[in-house]
């Protein structure tokens, strides 16, 4: 008898462990879920910040086809929804790096180029986040026990990055 008390309690032993095991890895991924999604919010924040100053690059000191080009590509970005954001982005960025930045006065060109370096940190760091939060969702427990719930899978953000 005293036997298979041992063996019950070990095994129950086992099993809270476990489950002990498994919240701790809902808990970290629920965490990697939320630095996702201030990382995204930081990235679009970024990306409307550089919109608008693309926008004012274009008001300002750019005139005729290539302000109208580069005023196109910042309402585009803008207007664009998540899945066809990263096209919209790349067009930006093309479009901002073909304007000649010795022309602009130079403040609305330090701000540009403020705003551009923001994007590729922000970038960053949201595709940091994405690595991190696939990594943990790849793994067998996570799968077996469905412990990312109903969350979308998260995707990176690829956009070239401006010369800098």
């Amino acid at each position: 008898m005293s036997t298979f008390v041992l063996l019950i309690v070990i095994l129950a032993a086992i099993v809270v462990l476990g489950g002990l095991f498994l919240v701790a890895t809902a808990n970290r991924l629920d965490r990697l879920h939320v630095r996702l999604d201030a990382g995204w919010a930081a990235l679009d924040a970024a990306l409307a910040r550089r919109a608008v100053v693309a926008r004012a690059v274009a008001a300002g000191a750019l005139s005729g086809v290539e302000g109208a080009a580069v005023l196109q590509a910042a309402d585009a970005a803008e207007a664009a929804p998540r899945a066809e954001r990263e096209t919209a982005e790349n067009e930006l960025t093309k479009v901002l790096g073909s304007v000649a930045r010795a022309g602009l006065p130079p403040r609305l060109a330090d701000e540009l180029s403020d705003a551009e370096h923001r994007v590729v940190i922000a970038r960053r760091v949201h595709n940091d986040a994405v690595r991190d939060t696939l990594a943990l969702r790849r793994r067998r427990k996570v799968r077996y026990f469905k412990l990312a719930g109903t969350a979308p899978q998260p995707e990176y953000f690829e956009i070239v990055e401006p010369l800098l």
